[in-house]
């Protein structure tokens, strides 16, 4: 298997077709643990549909993968990219079970986040984590996300506009 960068019980690599039956798998049977935080895809069709939007100019997908046995072990994404001024986008993140709590999520989101600031070119990401959602809190503050500001009724998920606090870091100045 090709991975993009490794490091860790983790390595990420892009998202495939034929990823399809194993990522729908593992999103079932994390539902719960997911519930009221996020919907991974959970349909051929809604797989589809994500691989789509992480291909656009403006999103980037990731598998994290364990690189024990290659097994999909979560997702990251980054979604609304700007270059330019800003450079920078969203990042959204997941763990599937049986993999939360081990430290494959926090080793690539890391790694996602070292290739956005590198291969992609981006200064900024920012996560957007609702305020119960302990887990997620967790994982950015290890990872050294600001907690820049509160957004009252910031995204619609799970049938209703939920609050969120926004979390962001940047890339660490270049070597002068």
């Amino acid at each position: 298997m090709r991975y993009l960068r490794s490091g860790g019980p983790a390595a990420i690599r892009r998202p495939r077709p034929a990823d399809e039956a194993e990522f729908l798998a593992a999103a079932h049977r994390s539902r719960e643990l997911h519930h009221p935080w996020l919907a991974a895809p959970g349909s051929p069709e809604e797989y589809a549909a994500y691989l789509r939007k992480i291909r656009r100019r403006d999103g980037a997908g990731y598998l994290i993968c364990d690189r024990a046995s290659g097994a999909i072990a979560g997702y990251v994404n980054i979604s609304g990219i700007v270059l330019g001024a800003l450079r920078g986008g969203y990042l959204g993140y997941a763990a599937f079970l049986p993999f939360n709590g081990t430290g494959h999520a926090s080793a690539g989101i890391r790694l996602a986040i070292e290739h956005a600031f590198t291969a992609l070119g981006l200064h900024r990401l920012e996560a957007n984590i609702q305020p119960g959602n302990e887990p997620s809190r967790r994982v950015a503050q290890k990872l050294g996300f600001r907690l820049e500001g509160f957004s009252p009724d910031y995204l619609f998920i799970d049938g209703a506009w939920r609050d969120h606090e926004r979390w962001a870091i940047t890339a660490p100045p270049a070597a002068g």
